[in-house]
């Protein structure tokens, strides 16, 4: 006979649920060894042995450790004692709960794996960090695989070959116990009716802000919640004189509880811990045959959707309650007919026969089997476990990944945060985002230069409400010019009032020139291109009218578009020296397709009156309150359901072998590759696998870099947003980060950034600290700094690849090497990987794509394999 060893994150005295509902079953026909998270004692350890159930043993460690769960700190001392649970020569069924457990598989060399998925535990509040990983593994070597509910099972079934679904069912005559009203729980009786009733444990899956609001509505009402309070401060819970805690029940009295409620509450959260759970309480509940309203969670709404009322809403959840309370008796009939009908269609014993059917049946555990394709020895010590075991470890170096996705800034983030579980996103840095990071000095905040959140796309307005909440700040942009002495309104050619009567009177007559040379072109509705980065560059293109006409260079587009004087003191300077090359050498398709006209009405009137404070949604943009853009990057974290592997710098990429290789040994195998590195690093990292001419065009590709130096004064400086300096400044913009944010602000101090941009055609002119000094020298010309002011803080940092340069060859270069490495799984989504003039918003879409681009893939392949 088999003996099944279970591995269990949930102690057996713990809630009654799925694990002790099907083993004390399935322990009818096997001896069952249920091995719990061992518990610190100072003494030497032991394993201590308890029978709660008939052939139920359960296994708790007691080691002088400290360290949770399965840690791998306890993987030295558990493994002895759990080589010696199962009689020598009995075939071993391993049963695991938490994949956290899969180090000690090495000491059963079990004749069958059996994985019992009854939650999504890595959506759980702080999952160890090799929960993910150790699941990859897990899938890998077990047999078979049972899935908690449908939701669970949809989101398994691709990752294994033999997943069943088994939602969880109940126990009919127990709980058909509270059909006798009459029965009575003490520490209820005192509570009048009526009776609105929970029990289960108190966790993040639990809303408490919906209970105190139902609690609210009516305090005639009384709230009966049952269950231990884990993993939430009880602080949260809601306090009201007619909300009762009645703490962890056991099982025996839950029918003494339903039998005394009105209504049965599922006051569930919405959100990542709930999204897979298929909650065993429902099926309680309709055994018992008292009224039920739920948050819509997708295993409760679909089956259940016509037997329990599904409220979206607080106030859905009261009126749901009301009626539920105002039931007439034909309306309870109707519900008593349909419950009796869904319970009668389930049992835990029905469940336990099937999968004892499923056991007796499977072929037998080999070693082939047993190759795990996602547990990294050099990434995961307790994997160095496994050796010696059933499970293969020569390939442990190469783990396996359904995704893996290169870089994490804002486009890789988003790209993962749209992918499932089995997605691995390495980012080279010690934090997420790419560019988009943040430091702090001082007291300081400061991004990687200038970023601001600007959209017209309802997908992405909604992203910034999911990842930053309330930590946002909307606010009228004030952009502006610095140029002959004054500061003018940005855009420069609709703000000229301010400037030097003769600089006026040149842009004005230039612009009247450059509109009727083009005159007899045929005109049509304009292009606009947002300027979301906020550098200035797209200024030029946003007119009222445009026209056909052909240019062949950026420098001839400026001129066209604008006339010899707007050319002349804006945009041929500022442009220049932003792009570091002649304008010439770049082409316009950027900027739109077409050659606007200038719009002369609005030329003139910004030259006889101060310009207004733009308007429009171009002129409104969003910045994190606290935490610098940071904090955008950093809300993509609790959402994101694959892995993250920091300080994983990207050396090498194999395409025909689907593998990348680390810096620091490691190496990943993956179904598909998403790549947001810059794509010239792409093809240096493939090396001589890219033909050569793949690697021709991947070198003619050009790109400007920008420095950044970072200022902290004690004096708030201007009122302004960023700045534009066409001039003879070293930086082309500063921007005013104690303005986007004041979090961004110690008290006392205002920080801001001046931005560089350098190339091998414009080299810096000085670095290290004689560049922090030149930027404040030039920031005291121009007015920033003044005399009595304190410097607080001053820094840099470098942004290698900032600005991808259009040049001639490079929509050429670039088709060149997408064709090849499309091929190959390799999917390149964001600025730098496409290699183009990517707006943030741009990029969150940009990662969205990626992700649409390999579910498609897979979805095809399995129409292909149904087929």
């Amino acid at each position: 006979m088999s003996t099944i060893v279970v591995f269990s994150h949930l102690r057996w005295d713990f809630v009654f649920q799925r694990p002790q509902h099907l083993l004390s079953r399935l322990a009818q026909h096997y001896p069952v060894l249920f091995v719990e998270e061992p518990v610190y004692d100072d003494g030497a350890p032991f394993m201590e042995r308890s029978s709660p159930a008939p052939n139920v043993t359960v296994c708790r460690a007691h080691t002088p450790i400290h360290a949770n769960g399965f840690h791998d700190d306890q993987l030295r001392l558990l493994q002895p004692m759990v080589a010696q649970l199962a009689p020598p020569g009995e075939e071993v069924v391993a049963w695991f709960y938490t994949p956290m457990a899969l180090p000690l598989l090495q000491s059963l060399r079990p004749a069958l794996v059996v994985y019992d998925c009854m939650d999504e535990l890595a959506s759980f509040r702080n999952p160890p960090k090799q929960l993910l990983q150790r699941e990859s593994a897990l899938l890998s070597i077990a047999d078979l695989v049972f899935a908690g509910g449908p939701s669970l099972y949809e989101a398994k079934r691709h990752r294994h070959p033999n997943v069943h679904c088994f939602s969880s069912s109940v126990d009919v005559v127990h709980f058909q116990q509270a059909l006798d009203r009459t029965r009575t729980h003490p520490q209820q009786d005192a509570i009048p009716h009526p009776r609105l009733g929970f029990y289960g444990v108190l966790d993040e899956r639990f809303n408490p802000d919906l209970a105190g609001v139902v609690a609210d509505a009516h305090p005639e009402w009384q709230i009966v919640l049952a269950g231990p309070v884990v993993k939430i401060d009880p602080e949260r819970l809601p306090r009201r004189p007619n909300i009762h805690y009645l703490g962890q029940q056991p099982y025996a009295a839950l029918p003494d509880l339903l039998a005394g409620w009105d209504v049965c509450l599922m006051p569930f959260a919405i959100n990542e811990a709930t999204r897979f759970i298929s909650p065993t309480k429902v099926l309680e509940y309709m055994a018992a045959q008292l009224p039920i309203v739920s948050t819509p969670i997708a295993d409760v709404a679909n089956p259940y959707g016509h037997v329990v009322a599904i409220a979206d809403t607080p106030d859905e959840f009261v009126a749901a309650c009301e009626a539920a309370l105002a039931q007439t008796s034909e309306q309870r009939r109707h519900m008593v007919d349909a419950m009796q009908a869904v319970v009668a269609a389930t049992s835990w014993d029905n469940t336990a026969a099937r999968m004892r059917e499923l056991i007796d049946t499977a072929p037998p555990h080999t070693d082939r089997r047993a190759t795990p394709r996602s547990l990294d020895a050099a990434n995961d010590p307790a994997a160095a476990s496994l050796r010696g075991s059933k499970v293969n470890t020569l390939r442990a170096h190469e783990p396996h990944v359904g995704t893996v996705v290169i870089g994490g800034g804002p486009t890789g983030l988003s790209a993962a945060y749209h992918l499932g579980a089995d997605t691995l996103l390495l980012d080279r840095n010690e934090s997420v985002g790419g560019w988009c990071r943040s430091i702090e000095d001082n007291g300081f905040t400061f991004d990687h230069a200038g970023h601001i959140m600007f959209s017209n796309d309802p997908y992405v307005l909604k992203m910034y409400e999911v990842l930053l909440g309330d930590n946002v700040h909307w606010q009228n942009r004030e952009a502006w010019i610095y140029s002959k002495g004054v500061h003018t309104r940005y855009p420069f050619q609709g703000a000229l009032y301010g400037l030097p009567p003769k600089v006026v009177t040149e842009c004005v007559m230039g612009a009247i020139e450059a509109r009727y040379e083009s005159a007899e072109s045929r005109t049509a509705a304009a292009q606009a291109v947002d300027d979301c980065c906020a550098d200035g560059t797209t200024d030029v293109c946003n007119t009222d009218r445009s026209v056909k006409g052909e240019v062949k260079n950026f420098e001839q587009f400026i001129y066209k578009v604008w006339g010899k004087g707007i050319a002349k003191h804006f945009a041929i300077p500022y442009n220049r020296k932003i792009w570091t090359v002649p304008l010439s050498e770049m082409e316009t398709s950027w900027l739109g397709g077409r050659v606007p006209l200038p719009n002369l009405e609005e030329i003139i009137q910004g030259a006889l009156e101060p310009s207004p404070k733009p308007l429009g949604p171009n002129a409104r943009f969003g910045y994190p309150l606290k935490g610098g853009f940071q904090a955008l990057m950093n809300g993509f974290l609790p959402h994101i359901k694959g892995k993250i592997e920091l300080n994983a710098d990207v050396v090498q990429v194999l395409p025909r072998e689907h593998i990348v290789a680390l810096r620091d040994g490691r190496r990943f195998r993956y179904d598909d590759l998403i790549s947001t590195m810059p794509l010239p690093e792409l093809i240096k990292a493939i090396g001589n696998e890219a033909p050569e001419e793949v690697r021709a065009a991947a070198k003619g590709l050009r790109h400007v870099s920008i420095r950044c130096v970072n200022i902290g004064i004690d004096r708030v400086a201007t009122d302004k947003h960023w700045i534009y300096y066409p001039e003879d400044t070293i930086f082309h913009r500063i921007f005013v980060q104690g303005n986007a944010s004041p979090g961004c602000n110690p008290p006392g101090g205002f920080g801001f950034t001046c931005e560089i941009s350098y190339s091998p055609y414009k080299p810096l002119p000085v670095d290290g600290e004689a560049l922090i000094a030149r930027a404040i020298e030039d920031c005291r010309k121009v007015g920033m700094i003044q005399d009595g002011d304190t410097i607080l803080a001053a820094n840099q940092v470098d942004m290698p690849y900032a600005y991808v340069l259009y040049d001639h060859a490079r929509a050429r270069n670039v088709e060149t090497c997408k064709a090849w490495l499309k091929q190959y799984d390799i999917t390149l989504v964001g600025r730098y990987s496409e290699w183009e003039y990517y707006n943030s918003d741009h990029a969150l879409l940009a990662g969205k794509r990626g992700a649409d681009i390999v579910h498609a893939k897979r979805a095809r392949a399995q129409k292909a394999s149904s087929e």
